[in-house]
């Protein structure tokens, strides 16, 4: 069965990521692991039950968004030629994601975790805003 004519697309676009980009920005992770760092760091500086409660949920909460954010990037931003061209992508990502997860920031109040979070969200910058200007 074919269109109608008027119901046929009269320009076809296409673009590499679900939107055409512009909409898309590992800031958005980072400033979420800047979050779970300071909030590690308050953490290891107070005594108090209460507010070693709250800063806990808090930076789990952080943790899931830098997760989310860096999943968003993975799955809808870098596409097949990206992950040709930069072959450690994958395990970038997937070892970023063990690190704001469970097993990293989100299970630990430890900074140096949060710091090495930090250092993979930096070298997955670096690669995006390449792959940007290209």
């Amino acid at each position: 069965m074919r269109l109608p004519r008027f119901l046929t697309p009269r320009t076809v676009v296409s673009a590499h990521c679900d939107l055409p980009c512009g909409v898309y920005d590992p800031a958005q992770a980072r400033i979420e692991a800047e979050s779970v760092k300071a909030i590690a760091e308050k953490y290891q500086g107070n005594t108090d039950p209460e507010f070693r409660t709250r800063a806990i949920l808090i930076k789990e909460q952080r943790a899931e968004l830098v997760k989310h954010h860096l999943w968003v990037l993975w799955t809808d931003y870098f596409k097949a030629p990206h992950f040709e061209k930069y072959p450690h992508l994958h395990q970038l990502f997937n070892e970023a994601t063990k690190l704001a997860g469970a097993a990293g920031a989100k299970g630990q109040v430890d900074p140096a975790v949060a710091d090495q979070l930090l250092g993979k969200i930096e070298e997955i910058s670096k690669i995006f805003w390449e792959t940007k200007q290209a």
